[in-house]
Formats: C-alpha cells, structure tokens, sequence
C-alpha cells in the first residue's frame, strides 16, 4: 500500500541492518498497511459473525472472451460472512497452468528506482494476460521505491520480505512473515520466511512465536524458530498474514507483527487481496471491493477473509495487499471499484496468462 508517513530518528536502529542504503538511515517509513485516515473516514464497525458456508459462487467465466479454458472466474453471492459483497476468485487449474509475478527487483532491500505499476501498467507489459491482481506490501523513501514482500519470477528472487518490525523502534524484532510458494517439483504451499542473505533465506512451516507483548525473539536461522529450508521456488509472494495452513485457518497476525493497521482479524472491513490453493490442486486468486465505493458493501476482515477462503475449499492460504491496493483484472478489464477511484500504483502483481 502507498505510504507518504515516514519515521524519523531511528538511525541507530536501522545500522544494524546492513542491507538498508545507508543514505537512507535516518528515513524510515511507517509500516506498508491500510492508510489509517481512510480507515477511519470509511471503515465500518466489525460485528460479530458466524461463518458461514458458501456454495452458490456463480461461474461468469463466459463474460470475458479470450479466457483460457483452465481458467474460471466466479462472483460471490450477494453476501458473505453475513456482509454484502462484491467478491471475485479466479480459480486456475494448476494441471494445465500456473502463475506468474512482477515485481521490484530489489534483491538487497536497498530500494530501487523501479517503477511502481498499476495492475493495468502490468497486464499491457507483460503481454495482456488473463488474470492479474495486485500482490505484496510496498512503500517509497527518498526517490527510491522499496518492497516489502517477496516477489520470486522464474526462479529470480526479486525482493525478500522484510526482516524487521518494530512499534516504538527501540524494541526490534525479527519476524517470519507470509510466502505462497510454486516450488520446482510442482507443489504448492505457504509458509513463513526469514531474510539474512542470500545464501541465508530460510523457509519455516511454522512461525517464530513473536509478539509486541514480548520482548524480542533471537534472529531466525537455519534451526530457529524450527528447521529451516533455504529458499527455493519458481514463482513465488510475500504479504501476510498466513491465513490457512494444512487446511486450518491460522491467521498468525500476532506472530507476523500485523497487530496494528488494516491486517488484524478485528481490524475494520477492507477491500482484500489474496491467493491460495485447494486440495484438487486449483489456484485461488480473490479479490474484493470494500470501503463503500458500492453502497453497503464495506469489505471484510482477515478472519473473515479466511473463512470465505476455507468454505471454497483452500487448503493454504495467505493475505496480500489491500485497501486501496486490492484490484482483480480479468482480460484487462477490472472486475470491481477501486477505493482509492483508480487503480493504485503497486509493488508486485501476480498474473495468469
């Protein structure tokens, strides 16, 4: 999500991390989430809901010419998890393709001057695909255009999650935060990771157990906080949280360092991004609107996000950007509106072709 915020004052802290630009030590900017002035100007309040299960998805996939048959677009019902929604899942059968990502190519965490890219920007330059949805977090800093999460393209790592969090930057932690994997043998999965170099890019089936209620944790390595695997994917992206795993929903916010802005399961509705996969090895991208640019329709939680994600039938999940990030485009056309008014430039995509 776009960040105009920056912190100040936090140049001691951020020498300890050698793979910041040191011009740029004294200009740390404030967590990639939901802006909080327009959470607090359109979000709604969170009710209490039951989850419920839908089944009545209506395929639309026959109102995009041109889309490969492996690829389905369905509409939600009029309501889920008990709110009017406007919700799309393009679902993708894996045994006849796959996905692939753009992104910043900032490998370092140094900052780049690539250009951030509407969804539309994508689709045009990478040669019209089916699908396209907006992907990790992002921000901007002195000139330079930063990832947040990781973005992997035909086995070329694009950019790491980040590897640091911190509330009142005096407390430093080292979060294992979200990745959806397309490993090289064809399997899927998410999971957690942690970032030290490039040969040090660990991959956890579970996360280091953090909280801002703790003090911090040691530095994640090859057997911390579990046996690690060093990184190895086709394709792959970073964001956060992990909201299924194993086919239970997870949602590891606190572990993650999600506890304040747009992330946190009670935190106000928003328009969603996310991506995962079900058990009959089917891709699942959803997308959805929110912030009332339809009337009544306001979005949902990330509880509420893994629960629609559970009732279709993923067995791993995990949440991507959202707020005014979150965009579905299918044969270029957007399947809902954006909250911003138009499509927000953005730090990575995944795309279908």
């Amino acid at each position: 999500m776009k960040l105009t915020t920056l912190l100040a004052a936090v140049q001691a802290v951020m020498i300890l991390f050698a793979s910041c630009d040191k011009k740029h030590q004294s200009r740390v900017p404030d967590w990639p989430w939901e802006d909080p002035e327009v959470q607090k100007d359109t979000a709604k309040p969170v009710d209490p809901v039951v989850p419920e299960v839908s089944t009545d998805w209506t395929d639309v996939s026959a109102d995009y010419e041109g889309l490969p048959a492996y690829v389905k677009i369905f509409k939600s019902p009029s309501t889920l998890q008990n709110r009017k929604a406007i919700a799309f899942i393009a679902d993708v059968d894996l045994s006849k393709g796959g996905f692939s990502v753009w992104g910043l190519n900032d490998p370092g965490l140094q900052g780049t001057t690539d250009a951030l890219k509407t969804p539309s920007q994508v689709y045009s330059a990478e040669g019209n695909p089916a699908v396209v949805i907006n992907g990790g977090y992002f921000y901007s800093s002195g000139g330079k255009n930063y990832p947040a999460s990781l973005a992997v393209s035909g086995g070329k790592l694009l950019s790491p999650n980040i590897n640091y969090a911190s509330q009142d930057w005096v407390k430093i932690y080292y979060p294992t935060r979200a990745v959806f994997l397309q490993h090289e043998d064809g399997t899927y999965e998410a999971a957690w990771s942690y970032y030290k170099s490039s040969t040090e890019h660990w991959v956890y089936q579970q996360p280091a157990d953090n909280s801002y209620a703790k003090d911090p944790l040691q530095a994640p390595s090859a057997t911390f906080p579990v046996k690690g695997e060093q990184l190895e994917a086709v394709n792959g992206i970073g964001g956060g949280p992990v909201l299924i795993k194993g086919g239970e929903i997870k949602n590891t916010y606190i572990e993650e360092m999600y506890d304040s802005g747009g992330i946190n399961p009670t935190s106000p509705n928003n328009p969603r991004t996310a991506i995962g996969i079900t058990s009959e090895n089917h891709l699942v991208l959803f997308a959805c609107e929110g912030r009332e640019q339809t009337e009544g329709v306001v979005g949902f939680t990330t509880e509420e996000l893994a629960n629609i994600l559970l009732n279709y039938g993923c067995v791993e999940a995990i949440n991507l950007d959202g707020g005014g990030s979150s965009m579905m485009l299918v044969c270029g056309k957007e399947l809902f509106k954006p909250s911003d008014g138009n499509q927000r430039k953005v730090g990575s995509c995944i795309y279908i072709k």
